[in-house]
């Protein structure tokens, strides 16, 4: 009978590729074409998609242009007409959108303290782009509530003149399921370039996250680890994460001038776009370095957590209900150890978290073309111990898997590489359509500082 074991195991050089594939720009017309057949089965005479530097996932899925300094307002209309409201400084960085677009400066967009002095009022511009009396308006930015509709996550001043000019609260509404929706939203049916790119972000996060595993020592400065991160110019999803200590308790905290000690719990994460990975666990080399009690709690506590790990993964696959594998792994965890902080994965795209299947009594079913991020965080009921490993996978049924084979090979070498490792050396049963993008695959060593011992399930 199998069971969760450590054994000492050497991870292999998966390798990385050197130049990151381009989305063409038919692709992002494709996008804005599919956005419209969602206006329309909304009935939406308008489409306003609103962002920010932190929030800037569904205009830059669209356009390709994520705003620096400042906010960006992509205006479209029923019958295609396309208009993006710019800051002062973005201005300068339309060149990015590969697609035919219309600019207007809006200097309301600008930072603080420059020249509000150029540009037409809001007003004036909404009005001459259609918005009128009767117009049905929806606003996208970054989360929906899916039974409140009026809830509205735009800045109030870009609600109150849209509200006013249609005429009706009522008509004005949030429409960023048309993105964000489990099932239907756009970003979650991924093209093969948009995958690719996925692979190519996850090998930088968890190249970071290996080669920090390596340099963590007792006395070592959390910012000196942190040193390890290495985006290759990737924007980050999420600020980069490394604790220790007490500290560690607050796992989204930022490097800091912190001392690793022995005996310390531990966390870290790099998130970029379209890839996170996390580690954590405690410093020490085995079991008997803990104290007595912390040593016993924690061995129950990691092996528990990767029985709840291996569960996720061997179920998880197309077709299979999210609430099924949230029931399987609920099953599987120690309910005296640990309990979860969230919900047990979500999807994963230029943004870190876009929205999540995985609730008990969920009935979506996964399909081709998801990436999913396996995001178990277990929250100790007893000693204060932790440990995590968050890695991305793709979903891809066979035509996928063979046009991915064919267009890129030496990723999808890496790809082939990752699942032999994952189902012979750690002895986890992915089905065929799993997909992972991690250069640490299921690799975890629950007493950081002994790398190549891994938690395996044999």
């Amino acid at each position: 009978m199998k069971q969760i074991q450590l054994q000492e195991i050497n991870l292999p050089q998966f390798g990385q590729c050197d130049e990151i594939i381009e989305i063409p720009a038919s692709e992002f017309e494709t996008r804005i074409a599919n956005t419209l057949f969602q206006m329309k089965a909304q009935q939406l005479d308008f489409l306003l998609v609103f962002a920010d530097l932190e929030h800037t996932a569904n205009l830059t899925y669209l356009t390709n242009l994520d705003p620096r300094f400042e906010e960006a307002l992509l205006l479209l209309d029923k019958n295609g007409k396309r208009k993006m409201l710019l800051g002062n400084e973005c201005m300068g960085y339309t060149r990015i959108c590969p697609i035919p677009m219309e600019y207007e400066l809006f200097q309301e967009f600008s930072l603080m303290g420059q020249d509000r002095s150029q540009s037409r009022s809001l007003e004036t511009i909404l009005s001459d782009f259609g918005i009128q009396a009767g117009s049905k308006i929806g606003c996208s930015y970054y989360k929906y509530q899916p039974d409140k509709k009026l809830y509205l996550e735009i800045p109030s001043y870009l609600a109150d003149r849209l509200r006013q000019l249609a005429g009706k609260n009522e008509l004005v509404v949030n429409a960023s399921a048309i993105f964000m929706d489990v099932e239907k939203g756009l970003r979650h049916h991924n093209s093969l370039e948009q995958l690719v790119r996925f692979e190519w972000a996850s090998t930088r996060t968890s190249e970071s996250l290996k080669n920090l595993l390596l340099q963590l020592k007792p006395g070592v400065r959390e910012y000196e680890l942190a040193k390890t991160f290495v985006s290759d110019g990737l924007p980050y999803s999420c600020h980069p994460m490394v604790s220790s200590g007490k500290k560690a308790s607050m796992g989204l905290s930022s490097p800091s001038a912190n001392r690793v000690q022995l005996k310390d719990p531990f966390t870290s994460a790099l998130g970029v776009w379209g890839a996170l990975t996390a580690r954590a666990g405690m410093v020490a080399e085995q079991a008997d370095q803990l104290n007595v009690e912390v040593a016993a709690y924690y061995e129950e506590f990691w092996r528990g957590y990767f029985k709840t790990v291996v569960t996720w993964y061997e179920h998880v696959g197309i077709g299979v209900s999210a609430g099924e594998i949230t029931e399987a792994v609920e099953a599987a965890r120690n309910k005296l150890v640990f309990d979860f902080a969230v919900n047990t994965g979500h999807t994963l795209h230029l943004d870190e978290w876009v929205n999540s299947p995985f609730y008990t009594g969920s009935s979506i079913k996964l399909f081709s073309g998801m990436a999913l991020h396996m995001d178990i965080i277990p929250v100790s009921k007893g000693q204060t111990v932790c440990c995590n490993m968050e890695d991305g996978i793709v979903l891809a049924d066979e035509q996928l898997r063979i046009d991915w084979a064919n267009r890129y090979p030496a990723s999808w070498a890496r790809i082939q590489k990752r699942r032999d490792f994952m189902i012979n050396q750690i002895g986890i049963n992915i089905k065929p359509e799993v997909l992972p993008l991690s250069n640490m695959p299921a690799y975890y060593n629950p007493y950081l500082l002994n790398f190549k011992k891994v938690a395996v399930y044999k």
